[in-house]
């Protein structure tokens, strides 16, 4: 393959992914595993790995 050819492929499988303007995320429902309020956010959850609130998100992230 040629290496014109090559960056042409990167630039098709470029355009393929959605972009951050394609319009509203899904918010999925949550209960907190810290405090137990519930909340949304725009991922699904993981079974088995806690999900927290924005409050306890800060106070769980680490920098």
């Amino acid at each position: 393959m040629f290496k014109s050819q090559a960056r042409g492929r990167r630039y098709e499988v470029k355009r393929l992914r959605p972009s951050f303007r394609s319009g509203p995320r899904e918010m999925h429902k949550i209960v907190c595993s810290d405090c137990g309020k519930e909340d949304e956010v725009p991922f699904k959850p993981t079974e088995g790995k806690p999900v927290y609130c924005r409050e306890c998100y800060r106070k769980h992230k680490k920098y």
